[in-house]
């Protein structure tokens, strides 16, 4: 392994003088600087980051929660987490909770154990960990804000909003909601920002809590069986939207002809499906990425324990919605 004495002896300058080039500090000449980095790229030389942790106290490492990776909203946002990440030389320990909050629990003190500079985390739920009861370091909420807590997340209001103005330009005004887990603040605001934006000018016919992941429930199942005259079907996700639009189609009930489905997150099997999906779509990347730069402020320093980031949605129209002439 190539060393910080390997690359002195190269260019001729003192160790001290090589670490501070590598440490990026300022006191060091330009032509001396160029000199030390050409030297360290063309030895091939590499940080030992356990050294560099036990000089700095810093590992250079982030810890990622997320609730359910089956979902595929949740690798995209991971994906996007690390690109930033990476872009900075960080390392990003992905803890993947599977829907169980035992394990969530017990990812989050793999990751103090493992001395992580800071946690970003998507709740599985309303429940907070045992081991986060205690101050335990920098911790930013993604995707599902909560009180107290420094968060980054989409406007989800907004996100139900367009939805609602969609639902009554393209003629409907007879709906039924499949609203996701309402002991999510998320799941409950694109709820509320559906049903609040035109109280006068939309029914809601039924409306059944459906979990995240997209399994259907029995009520669910049985409520959209009945066809209850629902000429639009709202779903609190993606996932939720796809399941249905399949147990539909079992029934010989076609999408968008006998009735109209929309979803939420804009995932990427929204295209593939069968109708295409008609969603919302929530800006990823810049949510992952603005993540770790707010966890990195709390990680310098920086009092940003409350801090918020809410991000604009937009409304991707494809074929799930017909126009419905018969108002």
């Amino acid at each position: 392994m190539v060393t910080v004495k390997d690359i002195a002896a190269a260019v001729g300058v003192s160790v001290a003088t090589v670490s501070n080039v590598l440490n990026d500090r300022p006191n060091v000449g330009e032509a001396t600087r160029r000199k030390v980095s050409e030297a360290a790229r063309r030895l091939g030389y590499r940080p030992n980051r356990a050294a560099q942790a036990m000089r700095t106290g810093r590992t250079r490492t982030l810890g990622l929660v997320l609730p359910d990776l089956t979902n595929p909203f949740f690798p995209e946002l991971a994906q996007a987490v690390e690109s930033k990440a990476r872009s900075l030389g960080l390392v990003v320990c992905l803890i993947d909770s599977q829907g169980s909050v035992h394990s969530e629990s017990d990812g989050f003190s793999l990751l103090l154990q493992h001395a992580v500079d800071g946690i970003i985390w998507c709740p599985l739920g309303p429940r907070v960990p045992a081991s986060l009861k205690k101050p335990s370091g920098p911790l930013v909420l993604i995707d599902r804000p909560r009180s107290g807590y420094a968060a980054v997340h989409s406007n989800y209001e907004m996100g139900g909003r367009l939805l609602a103005q969609y639902a009554l330009r393209m003629g409907h005004t007879r709906v039924g909601l499949l609203s996701g887990p309402q002991n999510l603040a998320s799941a409950r605001q694109r709820r509320d920002g559906f049903v609040d934006a035109f109280p006068g000018d939309i029914e809601i016919v039924w409306e059944v809590s459906v979990p995240f992941d997209g399994v259907l429930t029995a009520e669910a199942v049985e409520t959209l069986q009945r066809r209850r005259k629902a000429t639009l079907i709202v779903a609190g996700n993606d996932l939720i939207a796809i399941s249905a639009i399949r147990c539909l189609s079992t029934w010989g009930i076609a999408v968008p002809d006998d009735v109209s489905v929309t979803g939420f997150d804009n995932i990427r099997w929204t295209d593939l499906v069968t109708p295409r999906l008609t969603t919302i779509a929530q800006p990823v990347g810049a949510i992952g990425a603005r993540a770790v730069e707010l966890l990195l402020e709390q990680i310098g320093g920086q009092k940003v324990a409350a801090a918020r980031a809410v991000f604009d949605v937009e409304l991707i129209e494809r074929d799930s919605v017909k126009l419905n002439r018969a108002k």
